[in-house]
């Protein structure tokens, strides 16, 4: 079995890990969510002046790739884009994952503390998306919304404007437009606050959704409305960058945004006739190689993590359960040591994973200049959370032990390794079978947590597929079987070997081994 897991990880990590980033000085690295038509989205192929997504075998195109490859053709250097979620796109910069963000961004105050900012390259205009059947479809001003449950993206503009609508149900923000679409076409709030050239495609891509061409609109700065390059404060190519925005005129801008709007991927046809089920077959045959790639992302970084994280556990309840050394200064070191070992689990037990992800992909970089590929940054992301939880699994199945055994062992002379790897740990790790396979499905689910260091795993590929189908619950449904498909493959496995270990062949020859030692 140890050798099956083995080959199946390495397999895994051939096909889906492994995949070096470009650090070469001939790539500019543009930060965007790849996820924001007709800003910028992903495609599965080069057409249309698309540009090679890293780490993946994607492509990103939109407004924003275009204004990247201007720019970066007067650098003397070819696009590469680095798919990030919004809310990582900042911390991505600052610590030096990528050069530059080109994602729609907006130069508001707050975000002038942490990054610099180039000259606008697009002005946007704010509006709403509602539901094409609801009570807001026919809306024409603000004052319409009264009553109305409206909210925007986290982290953007858009979502102060909404208090400028009087009575207004301002709802909490959400991470991002997928979110907010599927949420006005389920009904659970009656608009969100967005910008015309997402808004329009919206509108173009599903005939659940419609714009609100607003008579008397929001009130807004430039700060708001002007879309900029974000950049490393001090960073001397900023003087490069605003040359070639200023080489770009109103009409070309306008000219462009409406070209990218034409050419975006088309939306999965949806014949109101057509069964929900035909409708999930339909997504599921045209991009069933980016849920594959999902996939076996998830699977690798959850087997190599619970794996890696099974063994730390295991030497961390060796440790800590071992006797203090006869020697005082070598007690007083242990004791040191054993204590550094209950911070670190506290810490990872007692923080979310994706505040860990954060703090340990984009800090370490940022603090120490440490850059670490993501794939193996979500790795060992996983396998240190997985190894603070399994340590104390691990240490209650140790005193689950009959204490007997422990007193033989001494009696006949065996040191702590050796009654450990002897007579304990065989019996510690039938006994935590369960709670390691709880673990394993645990982290099949979270790594889902892990698209805010850009690891593109099962959740992410799926939010990029409805994205760019409009087909919200279509899609999920799809990423909900897969996932279920995993975790009950897995639970199955697990049991199969809790099996194994029951069965007479084990049972006979643990108990051989211990009355050999007994005796």
């Amino acid at each position: 079995m140890k050798k099956l897991f083995l080959s199946i990880t390495a397999a895994l990590f051939i096909l889906f890990g492994g995949m070096s980033t470009a650090q070469a000085d001939d790539y500019l690295r543009v930060g965007m969510e790849a996820a924001y038509a007709p800003f910028n989205w992903t495609q599965n192929d080069n057409s249309n002046g698309a540009v090679k997504i890293e780490g993946t075998n994607q492509y990103a195109n939109g407004y924003d790739v275009q204004i990247a490859k201007k720019i970066a053709s007067a650098l003397n250097k070819k696009v590469l884009v680095v798919k990030t979620k919004w809310e990582g796109l900042v911390p991505a910069l600052t610590s030096g994952k990528i050069d530059m963000i080109i994602a729609g961004m907006s130069p508001t105050e707050e975000r002038k503390k942490e990054i610099a900012f180039s000259d606008a390259y697009y002005i946007s205009e704010p509006t709403l998306v509602v539901n094409s059947k609801g009570k807001y479809a026919n809306a024409t001003k603000l004052s319409d919304f009264k009553g109305a449950k409206v909210t925007a993206q986290q982290g953007v503009y858009l979502y102060d404007l909404i208090s400028q609508i009087n009575g207004v149900q301002k709802e909490v923000a959400m991470g991002d437009f997928t979110q907010l679409r599927q949420a006005v076409e389920s009904g659970i709030i009656d608009a969100y606050v967005s910008e015309r050239p997402d808004a329009l495609s919206a509108q173009n891509a599903n005939p659940n959704l419609k714009m609100i061409t607003l008579k008397d609109g929001f009130n807004t700065s430039e700060s708001d409305t002007n879309i900029a390059v974000g950049l490393r404060k001090n960073d001397p190519i900023i003087t490069k960058v605003n040359k070639v925005l200023d080489g770009i005129s109103k009409t070309e801008q306008i000219n462009l945004m409406d070209d990218m709007i034409s050419r975006q991927p088309a939306t999965v046809a949806t014949d109101e006739k057509s069964s929900f089920f035909k409708q999930v077959v339909t997504i599921f045959k045209e991009n069933w190689q980016q849920f594959l790639r999902g996939t076996g992302i998830t699977l690798l970084i959850s087997i190599v993590g619970t794996i890696v994280g099974l063994f730390i556990g295991l030497l961390i309840g060796v440790y800590r359960t071992a006797p203090l050394a006869a020697n005082r200064v070598l007690a007083i070191l242990q004791k040191a040591f054993g204590w550094l070992l209950n911070v670190y689990i506290e810490i990872f037990r007692g923080t979310p994973m994706i505040v860990q992800a954060m703090v340990i992909y984009y800090g370490t970089a940022q603090a120490f200049g440490i850059s670490l590929d993501r794939t193996l940054a979500a790795i060992f992301i996983v396998s240190i959370n997985t190894g603070a939880y399994m340590s104390e699994i691990v240490r209650g199945g140790i005193f689950a032990v009959d204490k007997g055994q422990f007193e033989a062992a001494t009696a006949l002379g065996f040191t702590h390794n050796q009654t450990m790897r002897k007579i304990v740990l065989p019996q510690v790790i039938r006994n935590i079978l369960p709670a390691t396979g709880n673990e394993f499905v645990i982290n099949i689910k979270d790594t889902s947590v892990l698209n805010v260091i850009s690891v593109v795993e099962l959740y992410f590929s799926g939010n990029t597929v409805a994205t760019q189908t409009y087909q919200y619950f279509q899609t999920f449904f799809i990423i909900a079987v897969i996932y279920f498909i995993l975790t009950f493959t897995v639970t199955r496995i697990l049991r199969y070997i809790e099996k194994r270990f029951d069965s007479d062949d084990y049972t006979t020859g643990a108990n051989q081994m211990q009355t050999k030692v007994v005796n």
